[in-house]
């Protein structure tokens, strides 16, 4: 389980590509290496991967070809920096909303809108989820836990404040960029079998 509250911007040092899968190797803190071990689940921009080998400060964590057909970490080149979130712990505080690390699919920025200390990017959503996301309800986005600020006809927004774009790679993003989806698990639940209940009542 994650939070959404991401803990470190890690740059991309090396990938290596196979028959569908890549190997993408990290340049990781001392911080966020402090008791990682083989098979520890870290989330890329949202997106739980395993660690598969540690060098040094250089960790290496595989993608298999459905990772890399519904992120967007396969567009990722060497120098390419990602959103990293270790796996919460029993105890630790969630500062944001509860996640799993399975991104559904991908939301594409189509526009932004700076204000004073502040800025607002909107998203088009795959139709397929827009029915899971409503105003002021949670999202994440690249592994960052978001409230829905606004939703209008296939597409919802995020405002964002200086802190969220200093300490994670949301504010690289521009229009045409495609960002990572992981709806509220609680709202699909809910969405689900409220469809469910009404669909057998005919």
């Amino acid at each position: 389980m994650f939070t959404g509250i991401v803990q470190e911007v890690a740059t991309v040092v090396a990938i290596e590509k196979r028959e569908q899968l890549a190997t993408h190797v990290l340049a990781l803190s001392e911080r966020m290496r402090d008791g990682l071990a083989l098979g520890a689940s870290i989330a890329h921009n949202g997106c739980c991967l395993t660690v598969t080998a540690i060098d040094g400060e250089n960790v290496s964590f595989d993608l298999m070809r459905e990772t890399l057909r519904l992120t967007n970490l396969g567009d990722l080149d060497v120098g390419g920096r990602v959103n990293l979130e270790r796996a919460a712990r029993i105890g630790d505080e969630i500062g944001g909303h509860s996640m799993s690390g399975h991104v559904m699919d991908m939301a594409r920025v189509v526009e932004i809108e700076e204000a004073p200390n502040n800025r607002r990017l909107w998203f088009e959503l795959p139709s397929t989820l827009s029915r899971f996301v409503f105003d002021k309800g949670y999202i994440g986005v690249d592994g960052i836990s978001l409230t829905v600020g606004a939703v209008d006809d296939g597409r919802f927004c995020v405002n964002l404040i200086p802190e969220t774009l200093a300490r994670t790679t949301i504010g690289d993003r521009m229009p045409g960029d495609h960002v990572n989806i992981e709806i509220d698990p609680q709202t699909q639940v809910i969405v689900e079998t409220v469809e469910r209940v009404l669909a057998s009542r005919g």
